[in-house]
Formats: C-alpha cells, sequence, structure tokens
C-alpha cells in the first residue's frame, strides 16, 4: 500500500490511501484510511479495531488488515488506527476505557467527514471487545467481531446491539476459549449471525484468505446503498 501522509484532522476523508492523526482524548491517535474501488463503492466507512495493545497487537496485525480489505472489496471506505499508548498514539492503556473512547473520537471523525455515510464497526479478539461495547453508544449500523474474548472480559455487562453483527471464531483457538464465545451467543436471545471455522486458530495462520472470504459472504445483504 502506498499512502500518502496527511496533516492533523483531516478536514475532509482522504481520496486515497492515507496516513494521518486524529485528535484523541488522550493526545493524538495515529490512523490509516483507504477507499474503496469506485465501481464497487458503498456510503459506507469501517472502522476497524486491532487487538491487545499490551501483548503486540497494532492497526498492522495481519488479522485486521484482512478484515479491512476484506469490507473495503465489499465496497465500504475504511479506517483502522491504534488504540492510545500504541505506535504513534499518545497516551497510555487504559484496560478498555479509553480505548473506547479512542473508538468514540474516531468515529466522531468519520461522521464529520462523512456525514449520512453508515458506520460500521470491526475489531478482533480486544478490538471486538472495545467495539462490541461501544457498538449501542455509537450507533454502528453494523458489527463484524472476530475472535471475541468471551469469558477474559465482563461482556455480561454490555448492552448488546441489534444491528446486523457477524461474529467470526476459530475452532482451535489458543487464545480465545471457542467453547466459551458459543456458550456466550447460545445466551443471547437476538443472536449474531456466527462463523465457527475448523481447524483455525487465534490469528488465522494459513486461514487468512478464508476469513477474508467469509466476510466478504456474510455482510453482502448488509451493505448499504452504492456511492454513485
Amino acid at each position: 500500500m502506498n499512502l500518502i501522509a496527511l496533516s492533523a484532522d483531516p478536514a475532509g476523508f482522504p481520496e486515497q490511501a492515507a496516513s494521518f492523526t486524529l485528535s484523541g482524548p488522550s493526545g493524538k491517535l495515529e490512523a490509516i484510511s483507504d477507499v474503496a474501488e469506485p465501481t464497487l463503492a458503498r456510503r459506507g466507512v469501517a472502522v476497524i479495531c486491532h487487538p491487545h495493545p499490551l501483548q503486540g497487537g497494532t492497526m498492522h496485525n495481519k488479522v485486521v488488515t484482512m478484515v479491512e480489505r476484506a469490507l473495503r472489496e465489499s465496497g465500504l471506505d475504511t479506517v483502522r488506527f491504534n488504540f492510545r499508548g500504541t505506535g504513534a498514539s499518545e497516551g497510555s492503556y487504559d484496560n478498555g476505557n479509553g480505548e473506547s473512547d479512542d473508538l468514540a473520537a474516531v468515529v466522531d471523525w468519520v461522521r464529520r467527514v462523512r456525514p449520512g455515510d453508515a458506520v460500521w464497526l470491526a475489531g478482533f479478539s480486544f478490538g471486538s471487545y472495545v467495539t462490541i461495547r461501544s457498538a449501542v453508544r455509537l450507533r454502528a449500523d453494523a458489527l463484524i467481531s472476530i475472535a471475541p474474548p468471551a469469558g477474559r472480559w465482563p461482556f455480561e455487562t454490555i448492552e448488546l446491539p441489534t444491528s446486523p453483527w457477524l461474529v467470526v471464531q476459530g475452532e482451535e483457538d489458543e487464545v480465545v476459549e471457542p467453547q466459551a464465545v458459543f456458550d456466550w451467543i447460545d445466551s443471547m436471545q437476538d443472536p449474531p449471525e456466527l462463523i465457527r471455522m475448523p481447524e483455525t486458530s487465534h490469528f488465522f495462520h494459513r486461514r487468512l484468505m478464508d476469513l477474508r472470504g467469509a466476510v466478504k459472504h456474510a455482510v453482502r445483504e448488509w451493505l448499504p446503498p452504492s456511492r454513485s
């Protein structure tokens, strides 16, 4: 990806892949955006969150970038960013609370520069916890959760979204207990769409292209109208 570097807080959504910083609650947040091919473009933006910062998670994680690619190829423009204290983002880790505020700041920017667009949230592992707990407050139009860490974070206290929602879980995840995820979903009155991927580890080793295809297929019916 060839990125153009922009100044802080761009006044409009970049027209090509770009890196920039946004004003966050604890200082600047490092971000990257990209745009769908014009022939595919839909009136929507996906904001994608990375795994745990204290365990090496960044916006450059391979699962994050594959989900970004799947959504961009589906016609959505995309934004991914580093939580506070990660990469060039300022601040320090805050146990999911401050990170939820970081996400809110990014979504606020998206809504300023793309008024009227649908806003989707996607996250991997810790990033899925942050997006799930924020989905109702941020009025997400759709939610995509990859390996949500049920059993490791207080999911039982979260107000669950009613928007379209996809969960993808590897059946051989060595970080998130798969059965905890399945039990959590079974407990819901209005559960999300669940894709169980056999022979798949937490980081989707050798299964990243399968993840891409699964996401693209699952969200096809949820896509917002064409941008043209």
